[in-house]
């Protein structure tokens, strides 16, 4: 970790990426949430993972209307690459100094990124903001059977302040604070390069977890703000990614990939911080026996309380 982040401070353009791939039934949406923001020092790059509907048609008109403010772009050959090199895609294109993403099946409430922006040059040490997000099951023409209601899960971290380095990875880890929708998210470009964007292996099954690997990365190197506002609605619905990708064992497969990744990257890094590990090896261990897993959870706590109680016996002894 020889690398600094170093925040810029001039009043910033947002580049805003939403990559799509036939979005056509939310896209519209998506795309007015930006347009409905009170912040409007923005840019909107709509990035097509190699649609087959109409959202290719619909974002190219977005495009053609509004000149520089919005711009249609996608992959040699109109391939489907996945969303973390169409999320790549689209930050290379960009001209800000800060990258908002956007799913396209999620929308944004007005002061969401004038919030965030003010947020961002009140801290410059923050390298990023989020805050908890809106898990939407109200919006119109859902018809699923068993309709729950809207919520807003806890973030589990004291909100409304900085968080330093390595801190929300263990959190992560151990369960205790959920992983942020990227859909909230606001970073400096600064960071996003740094980190080396996404990554791009993580696609098809992998998906479910290429949020988690870029945090991760973002996570050790620099500070993050953790805001108690709610600034998105994500929305649910049976064809979500999470959706289609979630099965049974699943979680399990694509979440020991994700651990040995993210081994592999904190050797690589340096990173010796022993709760950062032991929060790892303690994962790791629930996803490989997730039936045993909360015996040998409990089986180790009771050996660290009788170390505990055996280490003063001695010293007394002594």
């Amino acid at each position: 970790m020889d690398q600094e982040f170093s925040p810029d401070r001039k009043t910033p353009l947002v580049s805003v990426v939403i990559p799509f791939l036939n979005g056509e039934q939310f896209l519209r949406e998506a795309i007015e949430s930006v347009f409905a923001q009170t912040y409007s020092h923005w840019e909107l790059l709509l990035v097509d993972d190699g649609s087959s509907d109409a959202s290719t048609q619909i974002a190219m008109r977005y495009a053609q209307q509004n000149g520089e403010k919005v711009r249609y772009l996608d992959h040699d050959g109109h391939l489907n690459r996945g969303v973390c090199a169409s999320r790549n895609l689209g930050i290379r294109q960009a001209r800000g100094e800060l990258i908002a993403l956007l799913d396209v099946d999620d929308v944004w409430l007005t002061e969401k990124l004038g919030r965030q922006v003010a947020i961002l040059s009140a801290k410059p040490e923050a390298a990023m903001v989020y805050g908890p997000s809106q898990y939407w099951y109200s919006w119109p023409e859902n018809r699923q059977e068993d309709c729950q209601s809207d919520f807003i899960p806890n973030l589990g971290v004291e909100p409304n302040r900085l968080i330093r380095p390595p801190t929300l990875l263990t959190l992560a880890l151990e369960s205790k604070a959920p992983t942020p929708c990227p859909s909230n998210i606001l970073l400096r470009r600064e960071i996003v390069d740094l980190v080396g964007g996404f990554e791009e292996s993580f696609h098809g099954a992998h998906q479910l977890y290429e949020d988690q690997v870029f945090l991760a990365k973002v996570y050790l190197k620099a500070p993050v703000f953790v805001a108690s506002e709610c600034w998105d609605r994500y929305r649910q619905h049976p064809n979500s990614c999470v959706s289609v990708v979630t099965g049974a064992g699943q979680k399990y497969r694509t979440g020991l990939s994700y651990l040995r990744w993210l081994e592999g990257y904190l050797l690589a890094e340096g990173i010796k911080d022993r709760e950062v590990w032991n929060a790892l090896e303690k994962k790791r261990m629930r996803y490989r026996f997730p039936r045993l897993a909360p015996l040998l959870e409990r089986a180790q706590h009771h050996v660290e309380r009788i170390k505990k109680l055996v280490q003063p016996a001695r010293g007394r002894t002594s």
